[in-house]
């Protein structure tokens, strides 16, 4: 008959309930020794099995509440999807455009994908405004000299739509311009409506 320390199954700790390898010595958890052998478990003092068994219900609770937890979290991220972040070129409000001055809107276009929209003059009424799509270089030629050439606009009028389709990926500026004089001091507030569509036929690099 083998020894305690050459019983080839896992023991318990007295102390903590830890599960001990075969041939412990002591627990490895809390250090405490005379592990009991898993065959002397069923004779082991009532207090020694009161701790192994908590610790046993408590582990298989504790390993099962985990579970549930994934579990859940999975399901969630499935029917949910990924979160719905709002494209910056998917806008609508209002902007003041003082007389001789712009108002811009911005964001990333992909190559082969579109902004649609439209734009009004809602104060005064139809009072004439242009709109301007500039790149990024474009834009910053126009911010430093004034000699940046937009890559799409519409002549000055009341009210237009927006049809824009980026040829390449790059950071695209919307610019609304107020064509009256400083000193007519008409202030033009113009609404603004924009949906970006992804072209699934193109992808950008053709």
């Amino acid at each position: 008959m083998p020894t305690d320390h050459q019983d080839p199954t896992w023991g318990a700790c007295r102390f903590c309930g830890t599960a001990v390898a075969p041939g412990a010595a002591t627990c490895g958890l809390c250090g405490a020794d005379r592990p009991v052998p898993a065959r002397a478990l069923a004779v082991a003092p009532r207090g020694v099995r009161r701790r192994i068994a908590f610790t046993n219900a408590f582990r298989a609770v504790l390993v099962l509440g985990v579970a549930v937890a994934l579990g859940y979290a999975l399901v969630d991220a499935v029917v949910t999807g990924p979160p719905n972040v709002a494209d910056p070129l998917t806008t609508s409000g209002t902007y003041a455009v003082a007389p001789g001055s712009v108002a811009i809107f911005s964001g990333a276009v992909t190559g082969g994908d579109y902004v649609v929209g439209n734009f009004s003059s809602v104060s005064p009424h139809e009072a004439d405004v242009a709109l301007s799509a500039y790149n990024s270089t474009g834009w910053a030629e126009h911010t430093e000299t004034g000699t940046g050439t937009p890559v799409w606009s519409t002549p000055s009028e009341g009210s237009g739509r927006i049809i824009f389709t980026a040829e390449y990926t790059d950071t695209y500026t919307f610019v609304l311009t107020n064509p009256y004089p400083t000193a007519s001091h008409l202030n033009i507030t113009v609404y603004v409506a924009t949906q970006y569509e992804s072209n699934v036929g193109d992808d950008g690099f053709g």
